[in-house]
């Protein structure tokens, strides 16, 4: 009761590999008639003989994480590699800072709550580094009574 050529056959059909050949149970008698390839076409078309779904990996857990990195988890420190430098680089970094610093100047400057001549002062300090924040540069120019009026 061997089916290997019927298998076979099947296989070469079909254009799938041997162990891709599915055959149902209760037809093997009539999957053994079969002897050539016309017979097991007529297998394939009933539906005795058929092609074993893809088995995929499954992404359901890769979702799952997703969803929580999309919420901010999995980010402590036992996930991460490389240097501090390396994930948020320090010229971004100051990028971001500065920008937002001489942003502030300017607003204070065309509002006119600080003079020409202080804002330049003001805008090489930040180009130097001082400030690490608008705050700090609030808290600098309210400390050093900076502000007109």
């Amino acid at each position: 009761m061997s089916l290997l050529t019927q298998r076979r056959l099947a296989s070469k059909i079909l254009k799938v590999g041997t162990n891709k050949i599915w055959f149902d149970p209760e037809a093997t008698e009539d999957i053994e008639a079969a002897v050539t390839r016309d017979d097991v076409r007529g297998l394939i078309s009933d539906g005795d003989v058929s092609v074993k779904p893809v088995v995929g990996t499954s992404r359901g857990r890769a979702r799952k994480i997703a969803l929580q990195k999309a919420k901010g988890r999995r980010r402590g420190q036992g996930s991460r590699k490389g240097a501090k430098g390396a994930r948020f680089p320090r010229k971004k970094r100051w990028m971001v800072t500065i920008r937002a610093v001489r942003k502030e100047l300017t607003s204070l400057r065309e509002s006119g709550e600080i003079e020409s001549s202080t804002y330049r002062r003001l805008y090489l300090l930040a180009k130097g580094g001082t400030f690490k924040s608008r705050a700090h540069l609030r808290h600098y120019i309210k400390e050093h009574d900076f502000i007109k009026g």
